[in-house]
């Protein structure tokens, strides 16, 4: 049950917090320019406020279907779910939220269901035309459906939400929500219940009377800082040291998790931030503080930016409050019932706690420990643009599955910014593990260094290959098995031509590699000029040495329609290219309209696996062998 609350809220905040800039600049601009802002007399105040009801009303549930689709459907859906949405919001006057966070992950889920129903019946050259009308039609629908169905639904669910919240005020019970608040966000559900449900009918309360205490519920700094502060008080051993620079990172930076290994050091403190919260409520609400939008992260600076003018008084006294509260019952728990403990053990099960809120399986501590291949189904490898060395690890990793003999994973790729919502782990380069987090919360992250021969991979096979042993059943009929590479096919026209293959260059900067396979590629009328700026872009925004000595160039998404055809370069450098620390030999350059260019990389990965493997081969092979290997034609 706990699993499935963890789950169902990281999806509604995974809708919301991504947007959250948005609307922390309706926020902004709200506090600025309403008639009673700070610059509300200002002459043009007027007109900068017409942009606060649609922003209101059309952009920020927009936005939120339009993730949720994604999440579910990728960009397909992502755009029948603002579809969807915008058929909700045309319902009513009320504000969309509840219905964005409905419709947008329908869209996704219609489409993603049409796709599959598809998969094999497309003909050939018809795929652009099947899926663009798709979209408009499902989305249309959608868009009809919302209107005279979810619409309204959800005018009822608000207004039972907002009669609770009024009774809860109203009944001087509000408070007491602290008591749920604390222990969950302890539970890694601050953000589910945060952005998922005060955010949603805060930031309607807002719109009516220019503020919300619902935003300072859970982003209230002061029982965070009081609870440190009392184990810089009365803590034992190294806590008393750390907490002090704990409380300045949890109040000044709001990130409220670095007090979390301090609660579980010993639970009963929870006492402290929770009654802190309680009377902190207490005295927002006599005051009638409040902010005027979502203070993220839950920071001092967060919380004045978002109080509205005249409301520093009651957010300073609430905040204070909360904290010296907390800070009273805390050091008084740890005076008396305190006990000794490790900070690094509280810390790693924080570690562990937060993965396993995101869906993640614990870090192996001992030999012989393993992923439940019951609920491993999907593995996705993620780079910058998902065009080449996402789609080498794939196929390494596919390869060893299928050698292995472990069925029924599917190991795809993606870019890091399209990851699937229904995937369960994600493999990416360790730079991008952060983004790849932010973008897939419910996937377990295996950052690697490089996605050519990573020994990682390894050790995932092993742990599913071991699962899969001790299975007390065999795995379900209907289970989806790992997809097949498609057979390779005559091309229509050869990607990779004798004449873009250049044997023993002498060593160069990784820049003049670039420029090197890029005139290739200009030169063959495979893009335009202009492209080589994107693969320069490319590397300086993320690195296309891909390890096993191999690079792989090509350029960003934003130079993609540059792309005339799908064509392959290949350069091979005996002496090597010092690549930013990495030893590259064998330079692929790669510009790809589509998919095609996966068998070349596909059979790069049975060349040159391993280091070793690509110095033997630029090293013995020529041109014609290379022209062959690649091609598929030896």
């Amino acid at each position: 049950m706990k699993e499935r609350v963890q789950k169902f809220g990281r999806f509604l905040s995974g809708m919301v917090m991504p947007n959250i800039g948005a609307f922390i600049a309706w926020g902004l601009i709200a506090a600025l320019f309403i008639p009673d802002g700070w610059l509300g007399k200002w002459g043009p105040a007027e007109t900068i406020n017409q942009m606060v009801g649609p922003m209101l009303s059309y952009l920020l549930p927009i936005l939120i279907g339009y993730t949720g689709g994604k999440a579910v459907g990728g960009q397909k859906g992502a755009v029948a779910g603002a579809l969807a949405t915008l058929g909700a919001i045309a319902s009513t006057e009320s504000t969309m939220f509840i219905g964005a966070m409905i419709c947008g992950p329908l869209g996704g889920w219609c489409i993603k269901r049409f796709d599959r129903s598809m998969e094999g019946h497309i003909p050939a050259g018809f795929e652009m035309v099947v899926n663009n009308f798709s979209v408009g039609i499902i989305g249309g629908i959608l868009a009809v459906l919302s209107i005279f169905v979810i619409g309204p639904a959800c005018v009822v669910v608000t207004d039972v939400l907002g009669s609770g919240v009024s009774f809860l005020v109203n009944h001087g019970l509000l408070p007491f929500t602290a008591v749920l608040v604390e222990p969950a966000k302890v539970l890694f559900l601050n953000n589910a219940i945060n952005h998922g449900v005060f955010t949603p009918i805060g930031t309607e309360q807002a719109m009516e009377a220019g503020k919300s205490i619902l935003f300072m519920i859970e982003s209230n700094p002061g029982p965070g800082l009081g609870l440190l502060l009392a184990y810089c008080v009365a803590g034992r051993k190294e806590t008393r040291s750390s907490a002090g620079a704990a409380a300045f990172i949890q109040f000044v930076g709001g990130i409220h998790e670095i007090y979390f290994p301090y609660v579980l050091m010993n639970p009963i403190v929870i006492l402290g931030p929770m009654i802190g919260n309680i009377v902190g409520i207490f005295t927002l609400s006599a005051l009638g503080g409040g902010l005027v939008a979502a203070a993220s992260p839950g920071s001092i600076i967060a919380e004045m930016l978002m109080t509205p003018k005249g409301g520093y008084i009651a957010n300073i006294a609430g905040i204070a409050v909360a904290a010296v509260v907390s800070f009273l019952i805390s050091a008084f728990l740890l005076k008396f019932f305190g006990r000794d403990a490790d900070l690094a053990e509280a810390q790693a099960q924080v570690a562990a706690s937060k993965a396993a809120s995101k869906g993640q399986a614990v870090p192996a501590v001992s030999a012989g420990a393993s992923v439940d291949a019951k609920d491993v189904r999907k593995i996705v490898f993620a780079c910058d643009a998902g065009m080449g060395s996402s789609a080498m690890g794939a196929t390494m990793v596919r390869n060893k599955l299928k050698d292995a003999g472990v069925t029924g994973i599917e190991v795809i790729h993606h870019p890091v910014s399209e990851i699937p919502g229904d995937c369960q782990i994600v493999v990416t380069h360790h730079e991008l593990a952060g983004r790849a987090a932010e973008r897939a919360p419910q996937a377990r992250i295996i950052p690697i260094k490089n996605f050519m021969g990573a020994p990682e991979y390894d050790v995932l096979v092993n742990e599913l290959l071991e699962a899969q042993r001790g299975a007390a059943a065999p795995a379900p009929a209907e289970a989806p098995q790992a997809e097949e590479a498609p057979a390779a096919e005559a091309p229509a026209e050869t990607l990779l031509e004798k004449k873009n293959i250049l044997l023993g260059c002498a060593p160069v900067t990784p820049e003049e590699a670039i420029r090197a396979c890029g005139k290739l590629m200009v030169d063959s009328g495979y893009v335009d000029e202009a492209y080589i700026q994107g693969m320069l872009d490319r590397e300086a925004s993320f690195s296309v040495a891909i390890g096993s000595h191999v690079a792989i160039p090509h350029g960003t998404n934003d130079v993609k329609p540059l792309i005339k055809r799908t064509g392959v370069v290949v350069m091979t450098y005996p002496g090597g290219i010092d690549w930013n620390g990495d030893k590259v030999k064998l330079v692929v350059g790669i510009a790809a309209k589509g998919d095609e260019h996966l068998e070349i990389l596909g059979r790069i990965v049975g060349i040159a696996s391993t280091d070793e493997d690509t110095d033997a081969l630029v090293a013995s092979a020529d041109a014609e062998t290379l022209f062959k290997k690649l091609n598929g034609l030896a």
